[in-house]
């Protein structure tokens, strides 16, 4: 026999509200989700993710989620082969040329066009427009520039007191700094007085910057590579610095930053990003310098190019998402957490306030560090504003391999660079 429920018009009223006040609640505390893909470093990672659990926690209608992966690559290999239902609504990618790839991409979002939907107000963007990286030609960001870095000298002051260097620091002369570094090994830095894990960066492209050169040609709108005597001269320097052994060969990854980061390397030639990892190390004293330079080029040293990455919007998302992962920017940039962020990082500052925000105690410690960060601040010289270079993924590359083998002894100078110009040359020309 089928039973049948009798709904009297109280009892009926009362389940309809039921339903809809059910509804309602349900409406009311369901948050936007939004993803975040990273491929930070352990510590830079940890400081993310704090601030990551710091904004969710003060409001419920956005819910940040972030996927960690070990390296670029294989963050960029995942993003290649999702779909777009997979896709993050941000991801951290790098841009080195100002002409990157990932711009182009057909998911990309520019983030001037996400601004002009959803305004972050109230800010100054530390990076000025004319400044390359992250911002296209006509000076718009594409790209918040959260991860944006520069090239430094890190330096163990326990090193130089160790060696009787005085005062205890590192020349910014490259012949000066030799004869440190020869101080350096004979005196308790023997397994490593300096190495880097940037050597095109270093040894090329900041070369030519901080030596107040062009990098790709005679002016900015000749593009093609000519290594003169400068570059000669210094990669013969460094090959020979590598057979005396008062430099380490230049490695990738995480190994170079973790011997400095241990008190094994007295002087480590590596990206700004590292700065709160050390700053981290209870048994490391440590100071920072501008990249050396040479006097005979010039007599006041240049800045190098910003590099690093940025979080990158992407397409094909709902309006709420869309909304929500701009007010995540927008709350990574107010002053607090972009000071927060610049302080334990290294990165360079996302915007003035937070730059302005960071008091003198920050910097006691830290050598030359807010010298070298106030001048991104301002307009960059021609000659540092970044550059633009058809192919250079593969052009890079190619000067990775050419510096390795000169740096092994496979080859000199002067046949390492005139084969890699050769060949980037015809790079620039492939379409």
């Amino acid at each position: 026999m089928n039973t049948h429920t009798l709904f009297t018009p109280a009892r009926l009223g009362s389940v309809l509200f039921t339903a809809v006040a059910g509804m309602m609640s349900s409406a009311a505390w369901s948050a936007t989700d939004i993803q975040v893909w990273h491929s930070l470093n352990d510590h830079n990672k940890q400081v993310f993710e704090q601030l990551v659990k710091d904004f969710n926690k003060q409001q419920k209608d956005v819910q940040v989620k972030v996927r960690a992966f070990s390296t670029e690559e294989d963050l960029d290999a995942a993003l290649r082969l999702s779909s777009d239902k997979e896709r993050p609504n941000l991801v951290q990618l790098p841009e080195i040329t100002g002409l990157d790839d990932v711009a182009t991409r057909s998911y990309i979002w520019p983030l001037h066009q996400a601004l002009a939907k959803h305004p972050i107000k109230g800010v100054k963007w530390f990076l000025p427009a004319d400044n390359n990286f992250l911002h296209d030609s006509k000076g718009r960001l594409l790209a918040l520039p959260f991860m944006a870095e520069i090239p430094v000298m890190y330096y163990n002051i326990d090193a130089f007191k160790k060696a009787g260097l005085s005062p205890e620091q590192p020349s910014r002369s490259w012949q000066e700094l030799q004869e440190q570094l020869v101080s350096l090994a004979n005196n308790g830095s023997r397994r490593c007085p300096l190495t880097s894990d940037q050597p095109v960066s270093i040894n090329l492209e900041n070369l030519a910057a901080v030596n107040k050169q062009f990098y790709t040609g005679a002016d900015s709108r000749k593009v093609g590579f000519n290594f003169d005597t400068m570059y000669i001269r210094h990669l013969s320097t460094m090959i020979s610095w590598v057979r005396s052994e008062i430099m380490v060969h230049p490695s990738m990854g995480p190994q170079s930053p973790k011997r400095f980061a241990s008190g094994e390397c007295a002087v480590f030639l590596s990206n700004s990003g590292n700065l709160g990892d050390f700053a981290a190390q209870r048994k490391l004293d440590f100071a920072v310098s501008g990249l050396p330079y040479y006097p005979q080029v010039t007599p006041t040293p240049g800045s190098p190019f910003v590099t690093g990455s940025g979080l990158w919007l992407t397409k094909g998302h709902s309006a709420e998402q869309d909304k929500g992962t701009t007010s995540f920017l927008s709350w990574l940039a107010q002053t607090d957490n972009a000071a927060k962020w610049y302080q334990n990082t290294g990165f360079l500052p996302l915007t003035h306030e937070a730059f302005n925000a960071t008091a003198d105690s920050y910097y006691k410690k830290l050598g030359d560090w807010r010298n070298l960060v106030a001048v991104y601040g301002q307009k960059p010289a021609n000659t540092t504003r970044g550059f633009k270079v058809h192919n250079y993924h593969q052009i890079r590359a190619v000067f990775n391999d050419t510096l390795q083998s000169a740096l092994e002894g496979k080859q000199p100078a002067v046949t390492a660079l005139k084969a890699a110009a050769t060949q980037a040359n015809q790079l620039l020309k492939q379409k």
